[in-house]
Formats: structure tokens, C-alpha cells, sequence
């Protein structure tokens, strides 16, 4: 649950969330809920075999009223489906009135535009006030796919590139060439994980988590070190503390210590404030922080970190930190 939210924090994965969820609510809606109906619509619309019983149709009428302009109006309006529906009925009566069918092909047949729609006025505003509606609809359909288009691109440009700016390569170099501590060699049981997380200044968005698995591959929990705290203003961002915590699905909880810098653990605001995340500990290169919960154990090493320089306070923020993070499973001893 922690990793999926993790996840809709980053904008551009919620983004493309929220797209993908109305576009989905919205085939819901138009296909289940409330589906178009039509209504009132031409016959040169209707499947064929419609076709053939709406003339069949026509020809009973024509034989009970017979109104000869309503039924070259009905003609008419069948266009060029009309004569091959009257050779389907020529070849099946299907019980009808054969010479009535002949009647009726006798009467269309001096129609000079027999393949051709005839508008009358009442067919005439029915088709175009159809058309003019779905053209209103589809400009309105268009318009508003631009509106989220624009407002996604205006929510999602600066945090891409500010993600774009990021010194990813320095941060990988750095994480590549930490040496991990070899618990081995001090007479400790090697730990099922060790993770190396290293934050640059200019990171904006630093938050890296990790998958904790056994040696079978059990999924055991997760872990993962993120901003805290900033202070100041301005690009980049001015990181004065980092949250560093532990997940352990056997727990079902979340432990989490705060990293600060001197300033921030020397000022009693700032101090107050971020004990309510977790236990603050000052960053000191070599400190050794300790997390457990019910079945794991995890011990961040911080293996490097350096301030930065400017007119905020001496040692107030990080330009660089470094953490080795060492995960051990409870159910055997330790050393």
C-alpha cells in the first residue's frame, strides 16, 4: 500500500491515473449507465433487413390509406436502398399482397428520383438539426479534450523539468562507488539486503524506496529514505531533513527516523516539528541509525553527507547525503 501511494505522489503517474480512470468512467457511463438512444433517425440509417420490413410497411399503407404522396415520401426516404429492399420483397411476398406489391413498384417507378432522398421540409429539419447537434457535440468533445490536455501539460511541465535538470549520473556514480559495509568480516550475519540511496542537491523530487525479499523471494516489507524537511526558498530546493523508514507486511506498520541537518536538530521549532515524523538524529558521517519492527531489522549508515553554502544559516542544508541501508530478518540472532 506505502509503494502504490509512493507512486501517486510522482504528478506524472497521477496524471496519467486520473486519465485513464475518466476515460474509464466515461465508457461506463456513456455504454452502461446512460447510452445514446436514437430516435427520430432516417431510414437510410437502418440495417438492411429494417430497410425491407420499413418498405413492407410502407406498401401496407399505401395499400390502406392510398396516399400516394406519403408513400413516394417514404420511398424517398429509403435513397438508394429503396429499390434493392422492393426486389427482396418482389422475391419474398412473405405473405404479403403480391398485387399490391405491383401496384406500388408501378407507382414509384414514375418517381424521376427514385434512388434519391427527397427532403421534404420535415425530413429536411430533422436531418440538419442532427447534424448541426453532432457537430455541437464533437466541438464540445474536442474543446474539452484540450482543456485537460493544457491544464496536464501546465500541472506536469515543471516537475518534468525540474526531473529532466536532475544530476542522475552524479547520483549514480556516487551510489556505485560507496563501498557497502561487509557485516561478514565483523563477525555479523550478512543481511538479506543492502541498498545504497544518495541525494544530490538539485533533486527535487528525491524519494527512492526498495523491495525487502527473502532468500526465496519472499516479500517480506519495503524501505526507502525521502525528503522531509527544506528551508528557504528558490530552485533547487534547500533539503534540511530526510525521512528514512521501514515497511514490514508481517507488522503492518511503517517505522521512521528524521535525519537532520545541525540546524534544523539545534532549532527547537524545527525540532518539535519534525519529531512528530519520527525520532530526529543528527546527520554525522559514519552514525549508524537503527529501525525494527515486529520481524525486521534495518541499520542506515550514513555513509556520507556534506552542506551546502549560502546566506541561510551554517550547516542548514545538504547538497549531498548518502545512506547505506542494511536489512536483517528478527527470527535469527544477529552476530
Amino acid at each position: 500500500m506505502n509503494s502504490i501511494l509512493g507512486y501517486l505522489k510522482k504528478p506524472l503517474i497521477l496524471g496519467i491515473c486520473a486519465v485513464v480512470l475518466g476515460f474509464g468512467l466515461g465508457l461506463l457511463w456513456g455504454w452502461g449507465i446512460q447510452p445514446v438512444q436514437w430516435s427520430d433517425t432516417l431510414p437510410t440509417l437502418l440495417r438492411s433487413d429494417y430497410q425491407v420490413d420499413y418498405l413492407r410497411m410502407t406498401i401496407d399503407s399505401y395499400g390502406l390509406n392510398g396516399n400516394q404522396v406519403l408513400a413516394e415520401r417514404r420511398w424517398a426516404d429509403l435513397g438508394a436502398s429503396a429499390q434493392s429492399a422492393l426486389e427482396v420483397i418482389q422475391s419474398y411476398p412473405d405473405g404479403q399482397d403480391t398485387t399490391l406489391i405491383l401496384q406500388f413498384k408501378e407507382m414509384v417507378l414514375g418517381i424521376s428520383a427514385s434512388a434519391t432522398p427527397v427532403l421534404t421540409p420535415e425530413t429536411g429539419n430533422k436531418k440538419g438539426g442532427s447534424s448541426i447537434g453532432r457537430i455541437a457535440l464533437i466541438g464540445l468533445a474536442v474543446l474539452a479534450i484540450l482543456v485537460v490536455v493544457y491544464a496536464l501539460f501546465r500541472f506536469l511541465k515543471p516537475n518534468l523539468s525540474r526531473r529532466m535538470e536532475t544530476p542522475i549520473q552524479p547520483v549514480e556514480n556516487f551510489s556505485r562507488e560507496t563501498e557497502m559495509t561487509d557485516y561478514s568480516v565483523m563477525g555479523d550475519r550478512s543481511p538479506i539486503a543492502q541498498f545504497v540511496a544518495t541525494y544530490i542537491s538539485g533533486d527535487d523530487l528525491f524519494d527512492d524506496s526498495f523491495s525487502i525479499d527473502s532468500a526465496s523471494g519472499e516479500f517480506l516489507g519495503e524501505c526507502g529514505v525521502g525528503i522531509s524537511e527544506t528551508i528557504g526558498v528558490g530552485d533547487p530546493k534547500k533539503v534540511s531533513a530526510f525521512e528514512v523508514w521501514m515497511f514490514d507486511k508481517n507488522d503492518i506498520q511503517t517505522v521512521t527516523k528524521v535525519l537532520m541537518s545541525a540546524h534544523a536538530f539545534n532549532d527547537p521549532t524545527t525540532f518539535q516539528r519534525l519529531q512528530a515524523k519520527g525520532e530526529p538524529i543528527l546527520v554525522e558521517k559514519g552514525q549508524k541509525v537503527t529501525l525494527e519492527t515486529a520481524t525486521l531489522q534495518m541499520i542506515a549508515t550514513i555513509a556520507d553527507s556534506d552542506y551546502g553554502q549560502s546566506a541561510l544559516p551554517t550547516e542548514s542544508f545538504f547538497t549531498r547525503v548518502t545512506l547505506e541501508l542494511a536489512i536483517w530478518q528478527k527470527s535469527l540472532p544477529i552476530g
